[in-house]
Parts: structure tokens; sequence; C-alpha cells
């Protein structure tokens, strides 16, 4: 049997009734055991009534204890305590299946390791860089930025070095995005980006995408609810393997021309594409936040990308970072750089890029010849349309195949499935599309 916490009584526990104030000292009282996992809360309207406050005052406080999954609401049943600490982590990213010891996982759409460029050499030069190990908090050391700048899209006023895609993602938003405010992403997207909005709190607005990229019309539209922010994917779709083209990157220009919206550009394929990098930095470098990450070409472990900006946009996003590391290691950016200036860098990356196309082909002619359409695209995975995406990853996992179902990329009802290609050997492409030509059937 539950407890149940009457108002006036919740209420004499509460001294701050500010909105963080009411928050943290509710998730104080479950975490000390004195509203323990079970206990149902007293109505909003009773409760602020007896502190004092607004509806719309409590209403806030406990939407972040419910966001963290602290408290849920079961409707005209109430509210109830549902956890007994914060535990925030990436909800869609981390709820990967149990999969058996031999299962062909086709779930994570990384880099082949055996097509990376060695480190060795790169790491040793990186223990010469200038000021190494100084705590003099560098954005971007001259070596790097030098090298970055003769690939960059265009030329922004400023520089700065993440530890990493996601990483230069999220702080971005936590320094320039106020919890509560609109979102505008691309639809489908980057399973990491929606947990770094939803876990922020924002309002995100989808943008419908087609084979050119966001549509003109949606993002229209979008725009009416006047996000702080729109983030898409410039060049090649980490997704569905779809290039923003040339002349839609000129009209998503057009419609964002009359707005205050700030740009975030997720470059986190970077090379892997045939396409040039492209930007809209040219036409907004005030407003636009171009990012290039380098663990999908050069390799996870330097843990890096570079993003470019206004110089009051990347002091704001650098003073947010002043909270914890402050910079990233001069030893990374130093390999990093001697990796790009490095031609044997290139022909593994292009080696690469003709090996993940060949891997994504090999499986979609396979797919094709089972009568299922897919549109020609790149990258590391295939974006595919079902008739049940529940039945297909059951029927998959009956065959010891593992993929990542289609709602873990959007917010929108539809039927899909994600399936990486980029460790895909060729004498698995037939079991493989068997097996989705029999998941996929209506």
């Amino acid at each position: 049997m539950s407890n149940t916490f009457t108002a006036s009584r919740l209420a004499e526990k509460i001294a701050d009734r500010t909105i963080r104030g009411i928050a943290l000292e509710t998730s104080a009282l479950i975490r000390a055991g004195v509203l323990p996992v079970g206990t149902r809360l007293p109505s909003i309207r009773d409760l602020a009534y007896e502190l004092g406050i607004s509806p719309a005052t409590l209403s806030e406080a406990w939407a972040d204890l419910r966001r963290h999954k602290v408290i849920t609401g079961r409707g005209r049943n109430g509210t109830w305590v549902s956890g007994d600490r914060f535990i925030a982590k990436p909800e869609r990213f981390a709820s990967a299946g149990n999969y058996a010891p031999n299962a062909l996982d086709l779930t994570l759409a990384v880099p082949d390791t055996a097509f990376l460029p060695p480190l060795a050499e790169a790491l040793a030069h990186a223990a010469t860089v200038d000021k190494l190990n100084d705590y003099e908090r560098s954005r971007i050391i001259p070596e790097l930025q030098s090298a970055v700048n003769e690939r960059w899209p265009y030329q922004p006023e400023a520089f700065l070095v993440t530890n990493g895609g996601y990483n230069a993602v999220y702080t971005a938003i936590r320094a320039l995005v106020s919890p509560g405010s609109a979102v505008a992403i691309e639809n489908p997207t980057a399973m990491r980006l929606l947990d770094i909005l939803e876990d922020f709190g924002v309002k995100i607005i989808p943008v419908m995408c087609d084979e050119q990229g966001p549509t003109p019309a949606s993002l229209h539209a979008a725009l009416r609810e006047r996000p702080t922010v729109f983030v898409f994917q410039p060049r090649l779709h980490s997704v569905t393997g779809q290039t923003v083209s040339a002349d839609r990157m000129a009209e998503l220009g057009d419609i964002l021309q009359g707005s205050e919206t700030l740009i975030i550009e997720d470059d986190g394929l970077g090379d892997i594409s045939t396409a040039p990098a492209q930007s809209l930095g040219n036409r907004f470098p005030d407003r636009t936040i171009h990012i290039l990450s380098y663990s999908k070409t050069l390799g996870p472990d330097l843990r890096l990308a570079v993003l470019s900006s206004s110089a009051s946009i990347v002091e704001q996003i650098q003073s947010y970072r002043a909270f914890s590391a402050g910079w990233t290691s001069r030893v990374l950016q130093g390999a990093t750089a001697w990796l790009l200036r490095n031609p044997q860098s290139w022909e593994i990356v292009a080696q690469a890029r003709a090996a993940y196309q060949h891997r994504r082909d090999g499986l979609t002619d396979a797919l094709t010849s089972r009568g299922i359409d897919i549109r020609p695209g790149s990258g590391l995975c295939i974006w595919l349309p079902v008739a049940s995406e529940p039945f297909a990853t059951v029927t998959l996992a009956a065959r010891n195949i593992a993929i990542n179902p289609g709602r873990k990329f959007t917010l929108l009802p539809g039927d899909h499935i994600r399936i990486a290609t980029s460790t895909l050997s060729e004498e698995k492409w037939d079991s493989v599309a068997d097996a989705v030509a029999l998941a996929s059937a209506v």
C-alpha cells in the first residue's frame, strides 16, 4: 500500500519556495526516504495553495523532477514518487538490447578500425607541441588551426576545440539555450542529439527531411514557433545517408534569413562523405556554429572536434566549458594536426570511404534484388521503412541479427529500422538481406 502525503504536511517541509528550491528540497526528501518510492503526492493545486505560490511555479518545479524520472504523473490518478535519486542518462543511446554472444550486431554505425590512420607517429609529434602541460586554457593550438583552416567551408571569426562532436553540441546547447526554449532539429536525427535535447528539457520541433535535406516548408513552419536554435547535418546525414544539396542549402538560408535563430551544423561524418564541406556560415557568420568531428575519420580515441562561430559565441561556449575541463588536451590537438597534414592519413580516409560505400551498396543491392526499394546514399548505415517496427526488430532478433528500431531517431510516429553497414562483411550480405526481407514484409 502506498503512502500519501497531504499538501499541508509536505508544505511544512519545503522552505525555499522558488522553482529551483522546490525541486531541490523535494528531491532531498525523496533521497532521505521521507518520501519513499510509491508515495502519492498531493495535487498541484492543493500543494501550491499551501505553499502560497502559483500552480504554474509548482508545475515547473515538478517538471524538472519528471525529466529525471524521480516522479511520475499518472493522469487523474495523481503524481507518484517513482525513483529515489537523479540518474541522468541518455535514454535512447543507453537502451541497447542484450544480445547473444554470437549475434550479428548491426546497431553501431561506427568506423572500421582497419581504416583508421595509425597514431604512433602522430602521438610522438604531439609530445613536442608548444606549451605542453601549461594551465593556460588553449582554445585551439596554432598548428591545428592552420591545418583545419585549409579545409574549412568558410572563414570564421573564431575556432574552438572540444572533446568530440557530441560534446560540442552538448556544450553549445547548454551555453546558448535556456531550459524550456524551443529547438528545431531535422527528423530523423542522431539519437544522441535527441538525448541531449530531451535531457535539457527544451521543446523539440521536428523538421521533416527528404532526399535533399530538411524541407523548406517544414523549416518555415518550425520557425513560426521561434526556436532558439536549428540543428541539422549539412553534409552527410548519419541516419539516412542523404546529403543536403547545394540548392537546398540556399533555400534553407533564404528561410532563415528572416529569423534570429541560431544555426548549429553538425558534420559528424566528415570526409566519409564524397561531398565537399558546406556551411551557412558564409551567410550568417554571426549566428552559425559549424562543428566538424574527427572521430569517424581519424579515430574516436582522439576525442576531438572543432567548432567555429563568431568570437562572441565562441566566448560564451568557452565560458561554459570553464565549469569543467576548460580546454581539450594539447596532445590530442597536436596529434590531430599531424594527421591532417600527413598525406597517408588522407589515403586511408579515401580507402575507408570507398569501403563503407561498397558495404552499404552491397547490402542495398541485395535488398533491392529482393524487392525492397532503398534510396541511394552513403555513410555507415541504411534507414529502411518497414511495415511494423516491432515485428521487424523481433524477426531479426530471432535470426540473431541486432538492429536499431527507428523510434530511437525520431519524435514522430512511423516504422523504420536502422541497419549499420560499416563493418558488415560481404559474405553476410545475402543472409542479412533474406532476414530483412522477412522482417519488412507486410
